[in-house]
């Protein structure tokens, strides 16, 4: 599996691709606002001769979700997310305005993903844990064969995800790191959903907020 990230819109939010040898891709948590933004994604899917086949939704803040609509225009893909999130998302228009943002709507998930389950593009399949705290119904996206975990808003690297919005709960947020995120393999690299990646080896000994 290979990654490409993107840094988008105001809150400096990293979207992802994700893809393989069979040119297959999905797209995680995709926040372009702009013009701009939104051609960048797409001129990287076009240059790199790749197909979208799924639109993710580690959660559903509007940082990421902002593109949603623009992936479906796109290439028709509707995103997949934890049904305990659509209260998030059904709060897109909401939080967007009060923060004086664009608000491209969302379109409705079709189907939704649970714990364990496991999503498959291409040779690639990605294991569902779900994470919540920051959000109810955050997942992160485990890829076991390069030690890979797309974590969303979960850790960060010297951080966590905050919980002062609605929905949130800190100690829930803790306890899915320690019982989510610290148990997989110290090597585990962890993108996060803003600011540089990060390993779990390195955030349990050294995160300020949650040691292991």
């Amino acid at each position: 599996m290979q990654l490409h990230s993107f840094t988008f819109g105001p809150f400096q939010e990293n979207t992802f691709v994700l893809y393989d040898e069979s040119n297959e891709c999905v797209i995680v948590d995709p926040g372009c606002y702009s013009s701009e933004e939104k051609n960048a994604l797409k001129e990287f899917v076009s240059q790199n001769g790749l197909k979208p086949v799924m639109l993710l939704n580690t959660h559903c803040h509007v940082d990421h979700v902002a593109g949603n609509a623009f992936v479906f225009d796109t290439w028709g893909l509707k995103p997949i997310v934890h049904k305990d999130d659509m209260p998030v998302l059904d709060s897109q228009q909401r939080v967007s305005d009060m923060y004086g943002l664009p608000c491209e709507l969302s379109p409705r998930p079709e189907k939704f993903m649970n714990e364990g389950d496991v999503l498959s593009f291409g040779t690639t399949s990605l294991e569902v844990i779900h994470t919540p705290g920051h959000a109810p119904g955050h997942v992160v996206f485990l890829h076991k064969a390069s030690n890979t975990l797309i974590n969303g808003d979960v850790l960060f690297n010297g951080s966590i995800g905050r919980t002062d919005l609605p929905l949130g709960n800190h100690e829930q947020l803790l306890e899915s790191i320690r019982t989510k995120i610290y148990t997989l393999p110290d090597e585990t690299i962890v993108y996060c959903g803003h600011g540089p990646s990060t390993t779990v080896g390195k955030e349990k000994l050294h995160n300020p907020f949650v040691r292991a």
